[in-house]
């Protein structure tokens, strides 16, 4: 399996490609600079500022990719957050599934998008508790991120769509993220339990990436979630 990982070099990300790789995968991983991944065997590295990449660079990266795994997000700095390109993730994306159609596969191409748990599917009519629903009303309007999430979501689930095509999604929503060393026991659900904002679980890292790594590897956990925005939890959240 050949997966193209933008994001790579993000916290997740690194992740993500760790898991990918140690199954025996292959990686193109579009990073900001060289150091910013290790050297490995079954790692291409290819150095751009991602959102300056167009569709017919990106057609040329996805030659031979079966998946596309984004780990896209906005750096936590007043300029990450509130400067440009504010639609980050959702343009990303949207040049990415241009690119995947550009180069007409013969096979579908899995696209998976890391979200997050404050962002409901709208296309499930998820219930969320009025709370969350006003502040993540408040983050929408004052916080490019947020509304760059939801974009991105809906990109999927309204442009793209749940049909089987050329190219096929699953949105994997954590809620907050935590760090830790290996992975452990993880629940997955298809809506969340939990208020994302006054009751938030946790999510490590690395259970996230090893959810995305099955997504890629296993057909039958893949035909479980297609189409689908999963929320993962950690097991002792829900205990």
């Amino acid at each position: 399996m050949k997966t193209l990982v933008v994001g790579a070099s993000g916290a997740t990300g690194k992740l993500v490609v760790d898991q990918l790789i140690n199954q025996g995968g292959e990686v193109v991983a579009i990073i900001r600079s060289q150091d910013a991944l290790q050297d490995r065997q079954g790692l291409i590295k290819i150095v751009k500022q991602v959102h300056t990449v167009n569709v017919e660079s990106f057609a040329k990266y996805l030659e031979g990719c079966d998946c596309v795994i984004s780990c896209l997000g906005h750096n936590l700095s007043f300029k990450g957050i509130m400067g440009k390109p504010r639609l980050l993730v959702r343009d990303t994306l949207s040049t990415i599934c241009k690119a995947i159609l550009f180069n007409k596969p013969q096979t579908r191409v899995k696209v998976i998008l890391m979200n997050s748990s404050g962002c409901a599917n709208k296309s499930n009519a998820e219930q969320t508790p009025l709370s969350q629903r006003l502040v993540v009303l408040l983050l929408r309007l004052i916080l490019p991120p947020q509304h760059d999430n939801e974009a991105a979501a809906d990109y999927l689930s309204k442009d793209i769509g749940a049909n089987k095509g050329a190219i096929e999604w699953v949105i994997v929503r954590p809620d907050a993220l935590v760090n830790q060393d290996k992975v452990t026991p993880f629940t997955v659900l298809p809506s969340p339990v939990r208020n994302a904002i006054f009751n938030a679980g946790t999510t490590s890292r690395i259970n996230v990436a090893s959810f995305m790594s099955s997504l890629v590897f296993d057909e039958l956990i893949w035909q479980r979630w297609q189409g689908q925005m999963p929320v993962i939890y950690n097991a002792n959240t829900l205990s």
